[in-house]
């Protein structure tokens, strides 16, 4: 039977017969122009209210406050000197996908795709990458509308550089573009409380735009997209930066913009662009997490990283985002940070791409050089990351058997991280079937649920400090670093079954009744395997115990205790238990990630991964088998 198959950059009405099906073929993703556009002057602090309109003492103290701590010195507006509109953000857009497109020497019609991200279009319907591709002009093309905030532009380009590599297209333009003073102005934040008006001095108007293809361009050096990994941890977090919605972080059916008249919506302070500030250092503390992921797997390398651009609101953002680096021994170099926030502002779904032009245009980035991309968004944490090199003109690179260039960025999967990450991305999905994390999940935990898996960890915790003390004990000189930091563990793990037992009696439980509990029989096996293993000599295997049991505490244990208090309506002390794990493991998986990495392949590695699946396993029967004693 004869398949229709267009080919590369073919559209639909150009499709060849073929008898059979081709395979796609996978190749290599480039940035090969950069584009911006940001409307208007420059406007310094001090024009900012005349633009948006005047303030009060009390909005003139807040702006003052804000931008102290936001660093921005000008930003741009597409509004002139008495504060009306001059321009559309469909019009920005496709003002910066022209300049990347004369980049190029390219004409719009040469372009197969279109994605777009914006925080919100010019109209509600149709939708905005229509409206840009209306503007723009050339032929026929596919289009996407990202939606989100900030990080909807890398997933726009997620989706084209997964068409590029595909062979379904030849040629995509990506552009992201914000027109937020609309939503600043006076007129709409009299009376607003500070989680509205405090916006008003932090988002600004502009627009970037990439261009992407499957060969470097021939003139200049490109820039090699490697990878790009896209994130929500929405199913843990609640609503952070929103509008449409009343004074209540959650959305309930009925009371919504749309459910109201357009007047109402608006006397109600729903058309209000609002952020609940106070989330925000846990948005860089998730945003870490994913970034530790990421360093574990290999794919950032940051000895190798020559440039890290990180889109951020506020250099007091970016300040406390470095702290936690540092703290987390993940320090960048400060020459390797590239932004223009200062001179630029916060253009949203712009930024990076705007923050990418500038250094693109000034020759920053160098044929070797590595780049990362790092957009961490508040809308409802959610973070995006792109690894970028940069390649010679016309670059020939060698091909992978997947048909793509070789990534020196990555570990090879068969290394000691590679391999470990294969365990735990089993592991998860193993978790997702245990039956009351499947309850949390879905909503419908108990109280009782809760108690029953305090009451069970308890057992197996309280022997945490035991197994890890044995270990400890059976290594010799030789694996001086490894006894040192075991023992170093077991101080800090020797009381972790208190804070289960307090969590327990906080919510109604006894005492007592924690401490006659028994080891279901998940609990007996991990246990007894735990002290078996420790008791070897030269336990190196024992790190792969400690990548699985801190793993969770680093990467599940917030979110869990996050559930259980949305659900149940529990206190911060009665979940202490999970959420002192979720913040203190992060510190001991990064120990643990420094000892890792002195781990050569070899018979060592073998017993690392090993022990790392048998743990795993039992640590989920463990949570299968509540009260089976």
């Amino acid at each position: 039977m004869p398949t229709i198959s267009p080919g590369p950059g073919r559209h639909a009405d150009e499709a060849t017969l073929s008898e059979t099906p081709t395979p796609p073929v996978i190749q290599a993703a480039y940035i090969t122009a950069v584009g911006h556009h940001l409307p208007g002057p420059p406007i310094s602090n001090d024009e900012i209210a005349a633009r948006l309109g005047g303030v009060d003492a009390r909005g003139e103290r807040l702006r003052r406050r804000v931008l102290a701590a936001n660093g921005i010195k000008t930003r741009h507006y597409a509004l002139d000197e008495s504060g009306a509109t001059t321009i559309l953000n469909e019009e920005i857009a496709a003002l910066a996908l022209s300049e990347a497109l004369a980049d190029r020497g390219l004409d719009a019609s040469e372009l197969d795709m279109l994605a777009t991200a914006t925080t919100q279009g010019d109209l509600l319907v149709p939708g905005f990458a229509s409206m840009v591709h209306g503007r723009l002009g050339g032929g026929p093309m596919q289009v996407l509308s990202v939606g989100g905030v900030c990080a909807s532009s890398l997933a726009a380009l997620d989706a084209a550089v997964a068409k590029i590599r595909l062979g379904e297209h030849e040629r995509a333009a990506v552009v992201g573009s914000e027109l937020a003073s609309r939503w600043l102005r006076r007129s709409r934040l009299d009376g607003a409380r500070a989680d509205a008006a405090f916006l008003r001095w932090m988002l600004s108007d502009g627009a970037g735009a990439v261009i992407v293809e499957p060969r470097p361009r021939p003139d200049r050096p490109s820039l090699r997209v490697d990878w790009i990994r896209h994130v929500s941890l929405a199913h843990a977090n609640p609503v952070c930066m929103r509008a449409g919605s009343g004074d209540g972080l959650e959305p309930r059916a009925g009371t919504t913009w749309q459910d109201v008249d357009v007047d109402e919506a608006a006397a109600s302070g729903m058309l209000r662009l609002r952020q609940d500030t106070g989330a925000l250092q846990g948005l860089a503390e998730a945003g870490l997490r994913e970034f530790q992921k990421l360093a574990r797997t290999g794919l950032i390398d940051l000895a190798r990283l020559d440039h890290v651009l990180c889109h951020y609101s506020s250099h007091a953002f970016r300040d406390m985002i470095v702290e936690l680096l540092n703290d987390a021994g993940a320090a960048v170099k400060p020459e390797k940070w590239f932004s223009n926030l200062a001179e630029r502002g916060n253009t949203g779904a712009a930024s990076i791409y705007i923050a990418l032009e500038e250094c693109w245009r000034t020759g920053r980035f160098e044929p070797g050089q590595r780049v990362l991309l790092a957009v961490p968004e508040s809308g409802r944490f959610s973070f995006a990351f792109a690894h970028l090199t940069c390649v010679e003109a016309g670059a020939d690179e060698p091909a992978t058997s997947a048909g793509r260039p070789a990534i020196p960025a990555r570990r090879s999967v068969s290394t000691l991280h590679g391999r470990l990450d294969d365990v735990w991305r089993d592991f998860e999905r193993g978790l997702d079937e245990v039956p009351i994390l499947r309850r949390l999940n879905d909503g419908t935990v108990t109280m009782d649920d809760y108690l029953r898996l305090l009451r069970n960890l308890r057992q197996q915790v309280a022997d945490g400090s035991g197994w890890i003390a044995r270990a400890a004990s059976s290594f010799s000189l030789k694996h001086f670093g490894l006894r040192s930091a075991a023992i170093r563990h077991a101080v800090e793990e020797h009381r972790d079954f208190m804070m289960l037992e307090r969590d327990y009696a906080a919510c109604g439980g006894s005492v007592e009744d924690i401490r006659a509990g028994e080891k279901n029989i998940g609990s007996e096996a991990l246990s007894a395997y735990m002290f078996e293993t420790a008791s070897r000599p030269e336990p190196v295997g024992m790190l792969g115990a400690m990548f699985v049991i801190e793993g969770l505490g680093t990467g599940k244990a917030a979110a869990w205790a996050a559930r259980f208090q949305d659900l149940l309506g529990l206190r911060d002390d009665q979940v202490s238990f999970l959420r002192y794990h979720g913040v203190a493991d992060d510190d001991h998986y990064a120990m643990l990630v420094d000892l890792l990495s002195s781990v050569e392949d070899g018979a060592e590695s073998d017993a690392i991964v090993k022990t790392a699946k048998v743990v795993a396993r039992l640590y989920r029967l463990q949570l299968e088998e509540l009260d089976n004693v």
